[in-house]
């Protein structure tokens, strides 16, 4: 598709971070490749710019694959100039915490790893002879849970994110022998879906005095997957507040 000069995937677009990043990449003319579990609003598959929405469980190794294929098959011979992979979980027990070391199945442990681990490594996989192809990135969604204590985030969400920093520095270096730079944007306290009543304690901790919003997070995503950033891998930016400072 000639008519577009860049081209953006993003995963678990449907919602919260990931549909703001969708949104600000296609008001600035991207070619937007969508998945998530859920289907995108209506008004946003009406725009000739978002071209193609893959409902994929990032969970089911399966799903995944089918998905990478058919992106490849909608990219075709075009390149790809940004892999952004926000799609993340953090579920609740049946008695409404979140996961810790203490409770919870091992088996929604893993169930979160899938999600927010091991589908970037597959998909970074997956994407990037067409990531090399147009000298791209790829911006990982970690977050502040996985550099300290949380007290609502739970074990296994902030685990599964303190390895995707990692990742992210491994990623970077081997990537760069492709050309494709690789980086991670870290959210504090963000108003999504996510967000309950309680989060509200944590605002005089944030020295900006209020929670972040989607487009907060959007901005700096864009940042680092264009040229702008063209010399900046293997970073975590933290889009806090201030928060992480404490």
């Amino acid at each position: 598709m000639a008519e577009f000069e860049h081209t953006v995937i993003v995963t678990g677009a449907s919602r919260g971070i990931g549909h703001a990043t969708s949104i600000h990449f296609m008001r600035r003319g991207w070619r937007i490749i969508t998945c998530s579990r859920d289907d995108v609003p209506a008004e946003c598959g009406r725009d000739p710019r978002w071209t193609c929405h893959i409902p994929t469980d990032l969970a089911d190794p399966e799903s995944v694959r089918r998905m990478i294929e058919r992106a490849n098959e909608e990219l075709g011979d075009d390149a790809l100039h940004a892999l952004v992979n926000n799609a993340g979980m953090s579920p609740k027990t049946p008695y409404k915490e979140r996961l810790g070391v203490l409770n919870g199945d091992i088996g929604a442990w893993r169930e979160v790893f899938d999600i927010n681990f091991f589908a970037p490594l597959e998909l970074g996989r997956g994407f990037a002879s067409a990531l090399r192809k147009g000298r791209g990135a790829i911006v990982n969604i970690t977050s502040i849970a996985g550099h300290k204590i949380h007290p609502f985030a739970g074990s296994a969400y902030s685990s599964s994110k303190a390895a995707l920093s990692a990742l992210t520095r491994e990623m970077a270096n081997e990537f760069a022998s492709l050309g494709v730079r690789v980086n991670a944007v870290c959210p504090g306290e963000i108003e999504t879906d996510m967000i309950q009543p309680e989060y509200e304690m944590l605002i005089p901790r944030i020295p900006l005095e209020r929670m972040g919003t989607t487009e907060d997070v959007a901005k700096a995503i864009f940042y680092l997957a264009t040229d702008e950033s063209s010399y900046v891998t293997g970073t975590e930016i933290w889009v806090t507040g201030g928060q992480h400072m404490f």
